[in-house]
């Protein structure tokens, strides 16, 4: 395709053997290079493009009053969100949405610390408490529930508590074995 001719009388002689315009270079956009367009998007790799998130901005910047330069107000203030995001670490304040709960507490090892307390009192119920702080510790790294610390302390104040019931049985073993052996066999009937 060729130019039209200019308007008005005056005819340039070479116009005809003009092309048009030439092809536009596919590499230059109002003649700035274009940056290369990406093949397959990696959703892991950064945006060359996108502004530091982690950029500090000095909040002690001095202020030329005869410029007016501030400091950059797209950079977030160290410590503080960007504008239009919640502070970090806190979830987004929706109705019905809040904190999350905590695990639930596992009731075996609830029941087993009790049992271990009352053998402060028995004795009886201390060796009970510390079997069940055992198989609420396995539960409890099975399912992820609450309450690990008071198996913990079921067991060793049912381990404890029973070690002291043996020993007094021990005790009260040895004083009835020791006063039947000493005692006069023979009687006055």
């Amino acid at each position: 395709m060729t130019n039209p001719p200019p308007p008005g009388n005056w005819t340039d002689p070479t116009w005809s053997a003009q092309p048009s315009s030439p092809a536009p270079d596919p590499t230059l956009v109002a003649g700035q290079p274009v940056p290369p367009q990406p093949g397959p998007v990696d959703p892991y790799a950064p945006d060359p493009y996108a502004p530091d998130p982690y950029a500090q901005v000095d909040p002690y910047a001095q202020v030329d009053p005869y410029v007016g330069a501030q400091p950059p107000a797209t950079q977030p203030m160290p410590g503080y969100a960007p504008a239009g995001y919640a502070p970090a670490g806190y979830p987004p304040q929706y109705p019905g949405y809040g904190y999350p709960q905590p695990p639930k507490t596992n009731g075996l090892a609830i029941a087993a610390f009790v049992l271990a307390l009352i053998g402060f009192t028995s004795c009886i119920t201390a060796p009970i408490g510390a079997i069940l702080g055992h198989v609420a510790q396995k539960q409890i790294r099975l399912s992820g529930e609450g309450g690990a610390g008071m198996a913990k302390a079921a067991i060793i104040v049912g381990w404890i508590l029973t070690g002291f019931l043996v020993l007094v049985i021990l005790f009260y073993a040895s004083a009835i074995i020791y006063a039947i052996a000493t005692s006069d066999n023979s009687s006055s009937y």
